[in-house]
């Protein structure tokens, strides 16, 4: 089974806000030490300068396995995740729901940002997260969809008529769904109602004891086409570094990040009572279908 996390920072010291692409390498080695087998590298909100140094780092790290690999369809060291492309969460998001990540990074939909952005890696940019409420949100999902790039909503105060035009635009994911977003009323579903009811769209879940409570995962693969269901990691640089690694921050509880690798999750789940076929479908078949999304 090929266990894909396609939303992840870093791992064990090391993340993607770096110019070295042995750092990614390294994140790349430490979650195939968990049984991961292919990640895409999530790209941090920030100046765009800033973002491209560290979507080089990924491109010249997935350079790397290629060289050492040849053809061969997978890295040479057999705990190595492979690299698969990165995913950009930003910088077109609502500060609103800036979650952990820094807000003053974030910015207007802007056609000519996103070309700036994407400039030279248009090969390996998967997946974009984007608010859709924002002004000129909709014409850059289009563009990103036409380009061939999976628009995921996110970082988002969105409505569900705002979600439902972001998906008709070309959106076809909703990322970690709760988590820096409107959330449930029963006067405004808002986007994550939107991502529940929608039988098309996939929705990331984090899976770890923090962002959402096991009732609230249980309801999710009750209600949610478990084939559209995502399990992702989101961890980040101190994911995994001691006991206490799940990322709240002190002064005002704000989750950080996630602490587990999705194998670590699916497995919680699945001692929790849910069924291993589905959860295990989250982190392999499910990702790889979401990978394959037709625009």
């Amino acid at each position: 089974m090929k266990i894909i996390d396609v939303h992840t920072h870093g791992i064990s010291g090391f993340d993607t806000r770096t110019s070295e692409g042995e750092h990614i390498c390294r994140i790349a080695e430490i979650q195939g030490s968990h049984g991961v087998s292919e990640i895409i590298p999530t790209v941090y909100p920030a100046p765009v300068d800033t973002m491209r140094v560290h979507m080089q780092a990924i491109k010249t790290a997935m350079e790397e396995q290629r060289r050492r690999t040849g053809a061969r369809p997978a890295p040479a060291h057999h705990t190595e995740a492979k690299i698969i492309g990165l995913h950009l969460e930003g910088p077109f998001l609502n500060p609103a729901r800036c979650g952990a990540l820094d807000a003053g990074a974030f910015l207007a939909p802007d056609e000519r940002i996103l070309k700036k952005l994407m400039e030279g890696f248009e090969d390996i940019i998967k997946i974009m997260t984007i608010a859709p409420e924002l002004e000129g949100a909709a014409a850059l999902i289009k563009n990103m969809s036409d380009a061939g790039i999976i628009a995921s909503m996110g970082h988002s105060d969105a409505t569900y008529n705002n979600a439902e035009a972001g998906f008709h635009a070309g959106a076809r994911g909703i990322t970690h769904i709760f988590n820096a977003m409107r959330g449930i009323h029963h006067r405004e579903p808002g986007i994550a109602g939107f991502g529940l009811m929608n039988k098309d769209v996939y929705i990331e879940v984090i899976a770890d004891p923090f962002h959402l409570h096991l009732k609230m995962i249980e309801f999710l693969f009750s209600v949610k086409n478990p084939e559209k269901i995502l399990i992702v990691s989101d961890t980040v640089k101190a994911s995994k570094m001691s006991t206490a690694s799940h990322g709240v921050r002190e002064e005002d509880s704000r989750l950080l990040g996630g602490s587990r690798t999705i194998r670590e999750s699916a497995e919680q789940l699945i001692q929790g009572g849910l069924d291993k076929e589905i959860i295990f479908k989250a982190i392999s078949d499910n990702p790889a279908s979401y990978l394959k999304t037709p625009f």
